[in-house]
């Protein structure tokens, strides 16, 4: 085991868009602003993991694929910068995806539609010759921004060499997940609309977010994390203790976009340093939490010393 978080996911370049509020079908604004970024959710995951880990003897260990082009470079630059390994990711003939992002400038809230390019391409093949890069992980981490087989093959290679797997099922999917998926996933990360899909219940309240992820449970998944935003996350665990873990306010929102990748690259680092589930998920929520208060995803993403600055001051 090398110490390390293993994320096999997407890089797209987000393209970010700000305005007084969202367009409806139709119609056209004039927006405030506007700023190309690294973003797709592995890729930044990956970024939260490495900034986190800084300095602890751990690394965050990042397999997906690029084009050859200016999004590819700057995917590079910004996995450089925090210090991801990403010695495994290729370059290959399709050109890098992107990501418009549309932001209302006054709740920060967000609509983003994807089209993933080169990372979509990244096969079940491709993720075996990782086996042992994989196996020798401490966590591993994926989502949905690849094919299901391919996130699914990465799943059984971490469950095979005995490492524990955490499925982000980001972004909602349009279809009912296959069985296996959850099954292979030692711990479920869904934020309140992707626990809906999932389950096939509402999520609009505490009780009803309960029971959403005890739902997800008895499909195979074994510890649910349902991060709900401002109220925190609710922690199921295997022997189906609850515990609702609350968020922490580091300051005024800007941009709640990368939030939810910057909890699970947040919790993914604690676990790997073998901290217990509910002190990962208190360092994940304080990951987000710090998130939130900055423009962009990647970019987003805490330091280490920030990290523990913030709960030391909450305890």
């Amino acid at each position: 085991m090398s110490n390390k978080v293993f994320i096999l996911g997407s890089f797209v370049a987000d393209v970010a868009f700000r305005s007084s509020r969202l367009p409806a079908w139709g119609e056209t604004l004039m927006g405030s602003n506007f700023a190309l970024g690294p973003g797709g959710k592995g890729s930044n995951q990956a970024v939260a993991a490495a900034r986190a880990l800084a300095g602890s003897g751990h690394k965050a260990q990042f397999l997906s694929k690029l084009g050859d082009d200016a999004f590819g470079k700057l995917a590079r630059d910004i996995w450089e910068d925090a210090g991801v390994d990403a010695s495994l990711t290729r370059n290959c003939i399709v050109a890098t995806g992107a990501a418009a992002i549309l932001i209302d400038e006054k709740s920060g809230e967000n609509a983003i539609i994807i089209v993933p390019g080169a990372c979509f391409t990244l096969t079940p093949a491709e993720v075996e010759e990782a086996t042992d890069d994989i196996r020798s992980a401490t966590v591993f981490l994926t989502q949905l921004e690849l094919p299901l087989n391919t996130v699914e093959r990465g799943l059984e290679l971490a469950r095979a060499g005995g490492v524990p797997t955490i499925l982000n099922p980001a972004p909602a999917p349009t279809h009912p997940l296959p069985d296996a998926l959850l099954a292979l996933s030692d711990y479920v990360i869904p934020n309140e609309t992707e626990a809906a899909i999932l389950s096939g219940l509402p999520v609009e309240n505490l009780e009803q977010a309960k029971a959403a992820a005890k739902k997800l449970q008895a499909l195979g998944a074994r510890n649910i994390i349902l991060t709900l935003g401002s109220q925190g996350a609710l922690v199921l665990t295997a022997e189906g203790t609850e515990t609702l873990v609350p968020s922490f306010n580091a300051g005024p929102v800007v941009e709640t976009t990368g939030a939810g990748d910057a909890f699970c690259g947040g919790f993914a680092a604690a676990l790997a340093e073998g901290q217990p589930l509910l002190e990962a998920v208190r360092f994940g929520c304080a990951t987000a939490g710090i998130s939130v208060t900055r423009p962009g995803t990647a970019p987003s993403m805490p330091k280490r010393a920030e990290i523990e600055a913030l709960l030391k001051k909450a305890s």
